[in-house]
């Protein structure tokens, strides 16, 4: 299940009050009055000097941090989608709208979705010119799936002698989705559905293609002149034009069955896994050239039908980046379900949390593959980043 959907205040920072004294700050605030005390018990002009000149930088620290946020300007800005385990850059344009004062030592630190990533998003700019824009990336490794909301953050500086740290709380809401976690697939299992295609009656000519020549048929008006068979016809009077055949590429549908019994962290963990490889199959299967559907579970069926192309992978992972925890229909609903998929050259796949065997799910529907984290074939199918936490 998305992990955003537990407790938001877990999920946030502790935010930073608009004014707060460091450490620094209040041991040189402590020395301040221990000059002053000082200073009055004595009577002595010079300590009177050093108190006031120590006064005087803290007003100074005061007033040259609030000069470094103000008219200061932040943008985030988003990747598409992210991938739990992997690298992202979330870039911040910081501009400084002052004319003459720069600013320096800018902390720019989100709110919001702290439990996203492997650590708390959190960008440091050294310096912006007045009038310009300075541009700071931040590497971030997603470790929830699901879309993640990012309202709140906060710009702080402790700028020049880190006495005090001046915040401002800024809005801006960003959303980005990250996929599940994608992992190694055995060569031996895109082989597997590869070759279920290169056998028996799946290797008979289609027409309406383009790859080879499959026969002649009389023209009609509209189609393309180019495949006009120009010595048959000349042979025969009739214009005949050229019929090809159509290469149909291996397809495979996945079945992700998320169905959870109880609401302990192992289930959400193998369902978690069984998400992760349903993503990882479908990721390397369509780059080696597979048609690939989907069919889940999420408040109401999600069918993909299989398809290939960059913008349906996108459409395949961001369903099972949104895919919530199913109480409702479990292995067996989606099972039937998936009858209605099942034609000829169409590889069934079953990811499944369970401890199933194949052979039950043969009986009921025929040719189909089961794929579980709990089982053998399963583990030795994928492989995962040991990083990648699932829970």
């Amino acid at each position: 299940m998305p992990k955003n959907s537990k407790s938001e205040v877990s999920s946030l920072l502790r935010v930073r009050p608009s004014n707060q004294f460091s450490l620094n700050g209040w041991m040189f605030i402590a020395l301040i009055l221990f000059m002053v005390m000082a200073a009055v018990n004595s009577q002595a002009n010079l300590l009177f000097g050093v108190a006031g000149l120590m006064m005087g930088v803290m007003l100074v620290s005061i007033s040259i941090s609030r000069l470094v946020l103000l008219r200061l300007r932040v943008a985030r800005v988003m990747p598409d989608h992210a991938i739990v385990g992997r690298r992202m850059t979330v870039t911040y344009e910081i501009t400084n709208e002052k004319r003459f004062w720069p600013s320096f030592s800018v902390t720019v630190a989100e709110t919001d979705g702290a439990k996203t990533f492997t650590r708390p998003p959190v960008a440091y700019m050294l310096h912006a010119a007045p009038k310009t824009t300075a541009i700071v990336p931040t590497e971030l490794i997603p470790n929830r799936r699901g879309l993640h909301t990012f309202n709140r953050y906060e710009v702080w500086t402790s700028f020049p002698f880190g006495f005090v740290k001046r915040t401002l709380h800024r809005e801006q809401s960003d959303s980005i989705l990250v996929y599940p976690a994608i992992g190694q697939v055995d060569p031996k299992l895109l082989l597997r559905f590869t070759a279920a295609e290169k056998t028996g009656a799946m290797l008979r000519p289609r027409r309406g293609g383009t790859d080879e020549f499959y026969g002649v048929k009389e023209y009609r008006r509209g189609e393309n002149p180019r495949w006009i068979h120009w010595k048959r016809s000349a042979r025969t009077g009739v214009l005949v034009t050229k019929e090809m055949t159509v290469v149909a590429p291996p397809r495979i549908v996945l079945l992700v069955d998320t169905f959870q019994k109880g609401s302990t962290v192992e289930e959400a963990v193998w369902v978690e896994k069984a998400i992760a490889m349903a993503g990882s199959l479908a990721s390397h299967a369509l780059e080696t050239g597979l048609m690939v559907g989907l069919l889940a579970w999420s408040d109401e069926w999600i069918c993909l039908p299989p398809l290939r192309g960059k913008r349906h992978r996108r459409d395949v992972m961001a369903a099972l980046a949104r895919l919530p925890v199913n109480n409702t229909h479990g292995s067996d609903r989606l099972i039937e379900r998936a009858g209605e998929l099942q034609k000829i050259g169409t590889t069934l796949v079953l990811l499944t949390p369970q401890d199933m065997q194949a052979g039950r799910t043969e009986q009921v529907r025929g040719a189909m593959v089961v794929l579980s984290p709990m089982t053998a074939l399963g583990r030795a199918s994928f492989t995962f980043d040991p990083a990648v936490d699932f829970f």
